[in-house]
């Protein structure tokens, strides 16, 4: 790599991964050598391991970028959402089509679940203009891991921008309850139950589709239980709540924590959820256009890089 070493200071902000992550993967596009200090400073686990994890991505490219590619390997531990957050850059201005073969959890705390990669994220940042497959081969939980995701996408020559500050009003929303595993049915049942109950006492006018789902023996490994739910507006945007559930915890619980995360992230009035804003350089200023005095009403930006693909 050519040009000065950047230095990082991995304790800013919340001292989380999220800022190795991106550091990473700007540093395999710009060709810039790289050093992370105090990484996950604000974590109880701080440095690389957090708790046990297992994850590895397996690159099936051409040799053109693989060197780049390399970097990412095991800096994600545990989580296949994660290891794609930093690695979908990479690949994205690579010189060919890109397979990665991501193994880890699919659905662990602290991240986000395999669901709201595939049916949130993955609509919403298609906007930017390109298009990923994502195959779920096996899922995993917490704390062996052992789930296996097989992503595929083709370079780009760069990103287009996008708008998102129309919300609309809600249309459908939906979602599905899982258990996996040992797990009776029932607990999917119950979590979609309660989490049905909760959104309508505030959203009667809508049927609210969530779906108990077991999960195929040999397409999970491990014990697991969880929900996601998303809501869908007139515009395209998306909104999500989810949870998993935990030893001792009951199945009713998990299913109202997803439910009041969504109906916060409804009552907000953005075109996002919490977790599709994350660590950039914004821009926020009151909007001009704001028909209800009694309410304020921001803009985000954010301006990006510019980045552009030397290989096409």
């Amino acid at each position: 790599m050519a040009g000065p070493r950047v230095e990082v200071d991995g304790s800013i902000m919340e001292g989380g991964g999220q800022i190795l992550r991106v550091s990473t993967a700007l540093s395999c596009l710009l060709g810039l050598p790289l050093r992370v200090q105090k990484i996950r400073a604000g974590r109880s686990t701080p440095g690389l391991s957090s708790g046990g994890w297992k994850s590895k991505i397996k690159v099936l490219t051409r040799p053109q970028h693989l060197s780049g590619l390399e970097m990412i390997r095991d800096l994600c531990d545990g989580s296949v959402c994660l290891l794609m957050q930093v690695s979908m850059p990479c690949v994205l201005f690579a010189a060919s089509p890109s397979e990665l073969h991501l193994k880890g959890g699919t659905n662990a705390e602290m991240a986000p679940q395999i669901d709201y990669t595939v049916m949130v994220f993955k609509p919403i940042v298609e906007k930017f203009g390109f298009r990923f497959n994502c195959d779920i081969k096996t899922r995993g939980y917490y704390p062996k891991g052992g789930g296996e995701v097989i992503v595929r996408m083709s370079p780009v020559k760069q990103l287009n921008p996008i708008n998102l500050t129309d919300r609309g009003c809600v249309t459908k929303i939906y979602g599905r309850a899982f258990v996996a595993g040992v797990l009776p049915f029932k607990v999917a049942k119950d979590m979609a139950a309660a989490a049905v109950r909760c959104i309508r006492k505030e959203i009667r006018d809508l049927y609210v589709n969530i779906q108990p789902v077991q999960e195929p023996k040999d397409q999970a490994f491990g014990n697991g239980n969880g929900i996601i739910i998303i809501a869908e507006t007139s515009t395209g945007c998306l909104f999500a709540g989810s949870s998993l559930g935990k030893r001792g915890v009951n199945a009713d619980k998990v299913g109202i924590e997803a439910a009041e995360m969504l109906l916060a992230n409804l009552r907000h009035g953005g075109t996002v959820d919490e977790y599709l804003q994350d660590q950039a350089k914004f821009i926020v200023k009151k909007s001009e256009d704001e028909e209800d005095a009694s309410k304020d009403t921001y803009i985000i930006e954010c301006q990006g890089i510019g980045m552009t693909n030397p290989n096409l």
